[in-house]
């Protein structure tokens, strides 16, 4: 059975840093582009940073600079490095797995982050 688990979600204060980690289970990891996502109560779910198979990253703007995320085959691992937080920022992150070419995905159950102003 596919598992995506996050942790590292927490409450933290402006301006702070934390780091998410995905460890995902009963996948060839290595296939597979990883994305973090996040919403917001009351908002769409959205895209926060994307790693491929191949290592190249993509971010959305307003994280840019700011989030930070990679990956580690050999444990089967995606991590996002989160500083100078923002409240804005507030949001269950989720992890998400995409096959590169066959088009399986997969989402983890999501963590919290809490930024206070």
């Amino acid at each position: 059975q596919v598992r995506l688990v996050e942790s590292g979600g927490d409450l933290v204060q402006a301006g702070g840093t934390l780091r998410l980690s995905c460890t995902a289970s009963a996948i060839t990891f290595s296939l597979y582009d990883m994305d973090w996502y996040r919403q917001a109560p009351g908002k769409q779910r959205e895209l926060v940073a994307s790693i491929t198979s191949g290592g190249s990253t993509n971010y959305a703007d307003s994280v840019k600079g700011r989030f930070t995320i990679s990956r580690d085959n050999a444990k089967n691992t995606v991590l996002l490095q989160m500083n100078s937080l923002k409240p804005e920022d507030t949001a269950v992150y989720y992890c998400h797995a995409n096959h590169r070419t066959r088009g399986y995905d997969y989402w983890g159950q999501g963590t919290q982050v809490t930024v206070s102003s």
